[in-house]
Parts: C-alpha cells; sequence; structure tokens
C-alpha cells in the first residue's frame, strides 16, 4: 500500500493493542496525548460498519512550535497524528504523515531541518515501539 507522505508499517498485533502500545511508546517519549478517536465506534452508532479504525494526536510544543514560527501554515498538520486500522484481511496497519513531507507541503519550511529529522526519528521510534515484538516478549 503507497499513500504519498504517508509511512506506513505492519502491525504484529490487533488494532487495539497497537493503538495502547503506540499510546504508551508517544508519552514514554516525552509526547502528550491530545486525544483518542474511534472511527469504528462512531460509525457504528450510527448503524455502519466500518473495521476497527482509530487516530491518535499527539505531540510536544518543544518540537512543533519552531516549525509554526518559521512557517504557521504547518500548524494545520500540527499537532501529529497516527492512523492505526485493520485491513478487509485482518491485518493491522499503523500509518502517519511523514514529517519531510509536511515540510515539503509548506513550501520546505526554512531552518527546521533538525526538527524535522528529530520528528521524524521520534515517530519511527513509537511506530516500531507499537508495531513490533521485541526480543524480549
Amino acid at each position: 500500500m503507497s499513500v504519498g507522505g504517508l509511512t506506513i508499517c505492519s502491525s504484529s498485533f490487533g488494532p487495539t493493542e497497537t493503538m495502547d502500545r503506540l499510546a504508551a511508546a508517544v508519552t514514554g517519549r516525552g509526547m502528550a496525548v491530545l486525544a483518542r478517536i474511534d472511527h469504528a465506534a462512531a460509525a457504528a452508532a450510527v448503524g455502519m460498519p466500518l473495521r476497527p479504525t482509530e487516530v491518535l494526536i499527539f505531540g510536544n510544543p518543544r518540537a512543533g512550535t519552531p516549525l509554526m514560527q518559521s512557517t504557521q501554515s504547518v500548524g494545520i498538520d500540527l499537532p501529529l497524528k497516527a492512523l492505526v486500522w485493520q485491513d478487509e484481511h485482518g491485518a493491522t496497519w499503523l500509518g502517519y504523515n511523514d514529517p519531510r513531507w509536511l515540510a515539503d507541503r509548506h513550501g520546505g519550511i526554512p531552518e527546521a531541518g533538525q526538527f524535522i529529522e528529530a520528528m521524524k526519528n521520534a515517530l519511527a521510534a513509537v511506530a516500531n515501539a507499537a508495531t513490533s515484538r521485541s526480543v524480549e516478549e
């Protein structure tokens, strides 16, 4: 699966466990969880079926504020978001916007390279923690 600007990882866990692990990894790295949106529950509330589909909104003002100071339009894409979903075959996926894609989307965000790189590394780390079985497990 390929969606422009989206980094997608397969998960070794079901959707609920993947999302729980993601939330724990986010807070474990000093970021705040701002919202957890369960699209499947919202769909069920209006009588419509939807496989597990959940969004986590999270961030850290120390990382996001310098980007917005440089280019305020990036605020539409911050705080960060990650989507966990189950596909029609029962596989679980985690996706998030690539920070470099976000920077390009907003005209390159001058002088923000270190923040983009740090954001990229943090997202990769929390995605890995949420989706991969470690040797200890």
